[in-house]
């Protein structure tokens, strides 16, 4: 190999090793951001040894329903928005109450005129969206 050729492989070399060495180097502000979220959280790299199992949340059972109006419902069921009836005024409920509960909990889960299923909880599941309604209808009466 020529001195030519070995000088341009150890330069290349060089570069190449160099740029790893960067690529590993955290900058001020990466480390800011690092430092930032550390009380929140911390990222793991696929790999590490330090990184920790991540934790599964566990579920302490359904929301309540006045937990899932209060999060979910109010926006439109405090106002009255796209016709909802409105907590608390009787009779925006009667002729809703008298087609029974089943049938208030089934138009709740797949939804009814400008409510979308659910409403605004898709997260919310049917026993939470039962207990809603529950409690909806227990403050309309």
């Amino acid at each position: 190999m020529s001195i030519k050729r070995q000088v341009w492989v150890a330069a290349v070399g060089v570069f190449a090793l160099t740029g790893a060495m960067l690529s590993f180097a955290v900058t001020e502000q990466e480390q800011q951001i690092i430092d930032r979220i550390k009380p929140v959280g911390e990222v793991c790299i696929q790999g590490k040894s330090d990184c920790a199992a991540p934790v599964a949340a566990v579920a302490s059972g359904p929301r309540s329903g006045a937990d899932v109006y209060g999060t979910a419902c109010v926006a439109c069921h405090d106002t009255g928005a796209a016709g909802a009836p409105k907590l608390g005024v009787a009779a925006d409920w009667t002729a809703r109450i008298a087609q029974g509960e089943e049938t208030l909990v089934s138009n709740a889960i797949n939804g009814i005129r400008g409510m979308p299923p659910k409403g605004t909880c898709m997260n919310c599941s049917d026993e939470e969206i039962k207990l809603a309604v529950e409690h909806m209808v227990a403050g309309s009466q």
